[in-house]
């Protein structure tokens, strides 16, 4: 084998395969909290029949390019995420598209029965403004860590887009951090109810 040979052999490995098959790097000491979550009693307020919330929170379905999660009447959306147990939530990553993806995410914790009417009661724990480059980089955004230490639900407003447009799109939405050693919250309720 000659010198070209072995060149363009070491550049054919060095070359990520092509297509969309990009890893998130999860932060050191972090898991992602999709096994967390309890299902029964995620929401999401204004979202299009179509194009559910679990098409960009489900392991399986958010991973899939031509699913996604859309507004239905206006751009903003209310989505209720409860865990079933304690988490410390340390980072979140939203994916979509550069234009209909969300701008400015208001994020709160173990704030139940919110709705459009009273999400601007409350302050939220952490306020995120998305540009498009984080939109497409499949990279987590830190929170401020100490405000999410004892979360046992997570609720996510999308207020407006980055194009200002009637319909934002999510395709990703991953969660990221750890159990509090705590009991868990279904189990709990099994007990009680015998």
């Amino acid at each position: 084998m000659d010198a070209a040979s072995i060149a363009a052999a070491a550049a054919a490995v060095a070359t990520p395969p092509p297509g969309p098959a990009v890893t998130v790097q999860v932060p050191r000491g972090q898991v992602d909290l999709i096994d967390f979550i309890d299902w029964t009693g995620v929401e999401c307020l204004n979202q299009d029949s179509s194009h559910s919330i679990v098409n960009a929170l489900k392991q399986s379905l958010r991973d899939d390019e031509g699913l996604y999660l859309a507004s239905d009447s206006d751009e903003q959306l209310l989505i209720y995420i409860p865990f079933m147990q304690v988490v410390k939530l340390h980072s979140v990553l939203f994916k979509g598209p550069e234009e209909e993806g969300p701008e400015t995410v208001k994020l709160f914790s173990n704030k139940e029965h919110m709705g459009f009417s009273n999400v601007n009661d409350y302050p939220p724990m952490d306020t995120l403004e998305l540009s498009s480059d984080h939109l497409i980089e499949n990279k987590p955004l830190p929170l401020k860590y100490v405000k999410f230490q004892n979360v046992r639900s997570l609720t996510v407003f999308i207020e407006d887009n980055q194009s200002g447009s009637d319909v934002s799109k999510i395709q990703k939405v991953a969660l990221y951090g750890t159990t509090v050693d705590t009991t868990n919250m279904k189990d709990l309720r099994k007990t009680e109810e015998h």
